[in-house]
């Protein structure tokens, strides 16, 4: 079994995964909230996460991989574009408004990442869903000395309460109140508090508490959920590295102090931001756009992903225009490649990679790599040479080796079906064909021998192209059953 190394924030370390039951290796990503596009910063977790997510299922099985993203569907952001439309004159309610936003995002969000190739978790909560366990942590959490009331509707947590606030970051409670931006609230006891639950108005989304009609605090939200989903502890939790602190360093002292005999997650992924053309994204800069802009523009889902698989997920990603086409250029060559073959094995070098803290840069490598071999026709004795010290010492065929790239490609979700609609309409270069047949039927005229332009016509058409031929000349099109492999024949 393939051994998978992950870089834990919380220890600064890279570490072994050991599942708590590798029956069913569990992971939770902090998915977006919900009132607006995705940018492209957002769909990098949301990568890298798919990434680890089909690598696990490889290795532990497809039926042992459980792993959730949520959305949160209850804040003040959703509120604000409601309450935006109202004004501008949108019928129905305020809260009806919200449901629209909400329902409106998240059909978009799941259609984008899906163009990027991203698998669908096997479970997507709503924070809107689990009020009823977000009220009953609460309460726990109360009784245990860890939150109070302030008698106007808030519930905050004690962050002083949990000795081990700041473990994850690496920064202490002075220095993080220093820092800090915290919600405003009545009667903190200190300023590092935060909310756990606010009052929330008759015509907004409310929930009713033993603290008044109100709505949850965000990193409630995710304390709960996993908890519900996954228990007091689970494998792996990750998200961007903005989300370090304040949330994800809140949901480890709420959900460790709710559930102290439990852990809560044992691995902390986090990646790093990304910037374009060598800067941060930003409006005002200009160099903002969301991934529904990249593929209304008509960069393919396939080539974002590949350029994101670029950079090692803890380094941050600068994407260019220059990065996108050639990536463009890479996969039409890797598809060529893989044309007509169907998944072989994925070969060790990439398997061991990936497992190597998700080193996809050079996962990558070692597909060029393949591809490179393949082009070249080089004989399979040269592929376990010292250039590759995994490849196993039994000859194969150049097609063997196609069906490792094509199975390869699939793990880090490149060269799927589902992504590969952008190359179907491209033209296809014959000419080299063209001037092959033409050469044969011309000697063929002079020698009466028209064996090879037959092989040839019969190589053409068992390949999926259409042979016209004039007195003018030959013309080969590309039909719809057109395999490029089959004119290796030739």
């Amino acid at each position: 079994m393939t051994t998978i190394k992950l870089h834990n924030t919380r220890t600064r370390g890279k570490e072994v995964l050991d599942p708590l039951n590798p029956d069913n290796v569990r992971l939770y990503l902090c998915g977006p909230t919900v009132y607006d596009r995705a940018h492209l910063g957002n769909a990098r977790p949301v990568v890298v996460f798919d990434v680890l997510y089909r690598l696990l299922r490889q290795v532990y099985g497809t039926n042992h991989v459980t792993y959730a993203r949520n959305f949160t569907d209850v804040d003040d952001k959703i509120n604000a574009t409601a309450l935006a439309r109202k004004e501008a004159g949108a019928p129905g309610t305020l809260e009806e408004l919200v449901q629209e936003r909400t329902e409106e995002t998240i059909s978009w969000y799941l259609a984008d990442m899906a163009g990027l190739g991203a698998l669908e978790p096997d479970h997507m909560p709503r924070a809107t869903a689990y009020i009823p366990q977000m009220i009953a942590m609460i309460e726990d959490l109360i009784a245990k000395g860890h939150a109070y009331a302030d008698g106007a509707g808030h519930v905050l947590f004690s962050v002083k309460s949990y000795k081990d606030y700041g473990a994850l970051s690496g920064r202490s409670v002075d220095d993080m109140t220093a820092g800090a931006r915290v919600e405003v609230a009545d009667n903190k006891r200190d300023p590092m508090d935060f909310v756990l639950w606010k009052p929330s108005t008759d015509e907004l989304p409310g929930w009713d508490s033993p603290w008044g009609r109100g709505r949850p605090g965000w990193h409630i939200e995710c304390s709960a959920m996993s908890h519900e989903l996954f228990g007091d502890s689970f494998d792996i939790h990750g998200g961007g590295n903005d989300l370090m602190f304040p949330h994800h360093e809140n949901e480890i002292a709420q959900s460790c102090c709710a559930h102290p005999e439990g852990d809560f997650a044992k691995i902390w992924l986090h990646n790093e931001m990304l910037q374009v053309e060598g800067k941060k994204m930003s409006k005002s800069l200009g160099n903002f756009f969301t991934v529904r802009d990249l593929l209304d523009q008509g960069y393919p889902g396939e080539v974002i992903r590949l350029v994101f698989l670029q950079t090692h997920y803890r380094k941050p990603m600068d994407w260019t225009d220059k990065k996108a086409k050639e990536a463009e250029k890479e996969l039409r060559k890797w598809r060529k490649l893989t044309a007509g073959v169907s998944p072989g094995e994925v070969h060790p070098g990439v398997l061991e990679n990936l497992g190597n803290d998700l080193n996809t840069s050079a996962a990558i490598g070692n597909l060029r790599w393949i591809a490179n071999e393949i082009e070249h026709l080089i004989p399979f004795q040269k592929m376990s040479d010292a250039n590759d010290p995994t490849a196993p010492e039994l000859t194969k065929s150049p097609d063997h080796w196609r069906s490792v790239l094509l199975a390869s490609a699939n793990l880090m979700g490149l060269l799927t079906d589902e992504l590969g609609a952008w190359t179907q309409d491209e033209d296809h270069d014959l000419s080299h064909y063209e001037n092959k047949l033409s050469e044969a039927r011309q000697l063929a005229m002079e020698t009466k021998n028209f064996a090879e332009v037959d092989r040839l016509k019969s190589t053409l058409l068992d390949a999926g192209v259409e042979v016209r031929m004039s007195k003018t000349g030959v013309e080969l099109v590309p039909g719809p059953s057109f395999d490029a492999s089959k004119l290796d024949a030739i």
